[in-house]
């Protein structure tokens, strides 16, 4: 690491400013979380940020952590001047792409969407697509 970068970076083991946090938070509150029951205990993930994921014993507990889970990257994202992805409800969705599939791919695709927790399999394509697309 070069000596400009050593004096750039940002320690990692500090408190977010609460100003960011307080901001990230309510950005947070908007993004749509997608539960899954296993074994006894919750899980969710976001629809906006799917590789961030929280838990718990109860779906309201699963809700709460999960979303402080959002608002922790999505002030980490702050801080770096990164611009944290549009809550889905907001994104008005106006262009439409066709996908031919087989009936087998078809049948694979709705079955690892639910797997996933998401209650359709555009929203599994798109969520999937533009994962692989950052």
């Amino acid at each position: 690491m070069s000596a400009k970068s050593k004096r750039s970076a940002k320690a990692i083991d500090r408190p977010i400013d609460a100003h960011t946090m307080a901001k990230a938070v309510k950005v947070a509150e908007q993004y749509q979380v997608i539960l899954a029951f296993e074994d006894g205990h919750w899980y969710g993930r976001g629809l906006e940020l799917p590789n961030i994921h929280g838990d718990g014993k109860t779906v309201n507990q699963c809700v709460k952590n999960t979303r402080e889970a959002f608002a922790g990257w999505v002030a980490y994202l702050l801080e770096e001047g990164r611009r944290p992805p549009t809550p889905a409800g907001e994104g008005a969705r106006t262009a439409q792409v066709n996908v031919r599939l087989t009936s087998e791919e078809k049948v694979l695709l709705e079955a690892a969407a639910k797997r996933k927790g998401f209650s359709g399999l555009s929203d599994f394509v798109r969520a999937a697509a533009i994962e692989s697309a950052k």
